[in-house]
């Protein structure tokens, strides 16, 4: 397990003192009277220029991005819960833990099994955690939570995330410090889907993703080794349709330059970038294929930024190790190209 890119902080952040500020802060949208919030959280509006951005409170999640009024993501309702972690903030590992252990330091742990055909602990303990607003303006907002320690992760980390709206997109900046008394093993990705061109599928995207390396599953989507993507369905080192490739795929091996790895997504009517830093080193890409809800298959498709490995809190691969007072803070966002 790898160490933190380490920035001290002197403070344990202020989620609790920042819980009942919610009502006060201008632009919070509530769904119902006397305060009651959507399925999704309370929401956020942000925007700048031709960019609207909405965040839900519930995973600190991105709801809704508009360009010129058009909707760039495949998403839900704010008062329905969703549907394969659209938009969601993961936390404090991604992807998979198969069968629910692992080890950390000689001692063996076992979180919940939440997605029981598989086996696994899917996407950590705070899909469906309400974040307590810190400051919301015309173009940001600041959410963070702290995660007390459980049984199956003994370990305190305080959260806190900005999605910052500009001329060309939007960025969300993450950091995580360990206000526990002992070291903590740590890793975040984001599940937000871009959606295919109106009246149009996933297919006729032409997609590019700078990996060289993508890994190899079981049955279970639990990893069993990688393999260049050269000569594979997977290499999408210059850009081509997608057309009906399946993939619910890990990749690593990314090409940072300037500091940014960039995934370029051509759709027939408008070019979109999805760019990560260099604390994102893996990506997971999931072309929709089954939706468990009556929405049309392949009508968007996720490209998950992630700083570690799919079953990384077994293997290794990726996991950050926070000591006492350390924070790790990554970014990553979407804009138009051009």
């Amino acid at each position: 397990m790898r160490s933190a890119k380490i920035n001290r902080r002197g403070a344990l952040l202020g989620a609790a003192g920042a819980a009942g500020a919610v009502a006060a802060l201008p632009g919070v949208t509530q769904a119902a009277p006397g305060g009651v919030p959507t399925a999704s959280g309370h929401l956020y509006d942000i925007g700048s220029g031709k960019h609207q951005v909405v965040v839900g409170g519930v995973a600190a999640s991105m709801l809704s991005w508009k360009a010129d009024g058009q909707e760039m993501l495949l998403t839900h309702d704010p008062d329905d819960v969703g549907e394969g972690y659209q938009g969601k903030t993961i936390l404090p590992w991604a992807n998979r833990i198969d069968h629910g252990a692992y080890t950390f330091e000689g001692q063996e742990l076992q979180v919940a099994i939440n997605e029981p055909e598989r086996d696994a602990a899917l996407h950590g303990l705070m899909s469906f955690v309400e974040w307590s607003p810190v400051h919301h303006r015309a173009d940001s907002v600041v959410l963070e939570h702290v995660l007390p320690p459980d049984y199956g992760y003994p370990f305190q980390l305080a959260f806190r995330i900005e999605y910052r709206v500009d001329d060309r997109g939007f960025s969300s900046t993450l950091s995580a410090t360990n206000v526990g008394r002992g070291p903590a093993p740590f890793g975040t990705a984001n599940h937000t889907y871009l959606a295919a061109a109106p009246g149009t599928r996933i297919d006729d995207i032409a997609l590019e993703i700078p990996a060289d390396t993508h890994y190899v599953v079981n049955d279970r989507l639990i990893p069993t080794g990688t393999a260049q993507v050269e000569g594979t369905d997977y290499d999408f080192r210059t850009a081509r349709p997608i057309g009906g490739t399946k993939m619910d795929t890990a990749f690593t091996g990314l090409h940072h330059s300037g500091g940014e790895a960039v995934v370029r997504f051509g759709r027939p009517d408008v070019d979109v970038e999805l760019w990560v830093d260099e604390t994102h080193r893996y990506l997971q890409v999931y072309t929709d294929d089954d939706p468990s809800t009556d929405r049309p298959g392949r009508a968007g498709l996720t490209v998950e930024p992630m700083t570690l490995a799919p079953n990384a809190f077994v293997t290794g691969d990726g996991v950050i190790v926070l000591q006492p007072g350390q924070t790790h803070t990554g970014s990553w966002g979407y804009r138009l190209a051009g």
